[in-house]
């Protein structure tokens, strides 16, 4: 299946998510070369990370505080973007901070945290494209014993189970846009056919949602309907 004139894609903002090691770093640079548009990266330095992994007591709100202000501040800035940009493509999506908020904060601190959140979110400029790469455990824990960072590697297996299973269901219910779902455990962006055949589900999206198994899994692409 090869990618149709690129132009022919709709989409002027594009947000791409996964868990950590998803990838969708990657395919944010891979779009932004195949079909243009300025590439926005999360802002991934905090100075309370390492705090938080060691589990020392309110690092866990001061991290979720600062990821949630740059994210605000970035998102902000594309309000302004230059009239020249013909399309954003985001490697992040902002409702995303939401997961990790429950994941990690106490009750008490939700109350706060969801007031900040609710202040900043009516501001924030909304994709009309959502891509969720969706990786599993398994090859989440894989990743990172290869690929890891010293933090990354001694998070405990119980929460990433939790992550995973978070973003799986933050997206199974999201309805803010168009949502494509891949199936991403194996998807390699160096194999030209893979991405040609990425890019001809997004250029064939439509308003709803669609769960899409690549290719390089064998046989013939799955692309199913969800929510109308």
């Amino acid at each position: 299946m090869g990618m149709k004139n690129a132009l022919e894609i709709p989409f002027k903002h594009i947000a791409v998510e996964g868990v950590f090691l998803s990838r969708k770093t990657q395919l944010a640079n891979v779009l932004g070369q195949r079909i243009g548009g300025k590439i926005v990266l999360d802002h991934v330095g905090n100075p309370y990370l390492k705090d938080f992994y060691n589990e020392r007591d309110g690092a866990a709100f001061l991290a979720q505080l600062v990821f949630l202000a740059n994210r605000y501040h970035q998102q902000l800035r594309l309000l302004q973007r230059d009239l020249f940009v013909d399309r954003i493509i985001c490697d992040y999506l902002f409702e995303k901070d939401k997961i990790y908020a429950y994941q990690t904060l106490t009750d008490d601190e939700l109350l706060v945290y969801e007031k900040i959140y609710g202040i900043l979110a009516e501001r924030v400029p909304k994709p009309d494209l959502v891509i969720y790469l969706q990786i599993s455990l398994s090859s989440l824990v894989r990743r990172i014993a290869k690929e890891g960072d010293e933090v990354e590697k001694n998070i405990s297996e119980k929460y990433l189970e939790d992550i995973v299973e978070a973003f799986d269901y933050f997206f199974f219910n999201y309805q803010g846009a168009p949502l494509l779902v891949v199936k991403a455990d194996d998807l390699d962006f160096a194999r030209e056919e893979d991405v040609l055949d990425l890019l001809d589900q997004v250029r064939d999206m439509k308003k709803s949602s669609l769960y899409y198994v690549p290719q390089s899994y064998g046989g013939k692409a799955v692309k199913k309907g969800s929510r109308e």
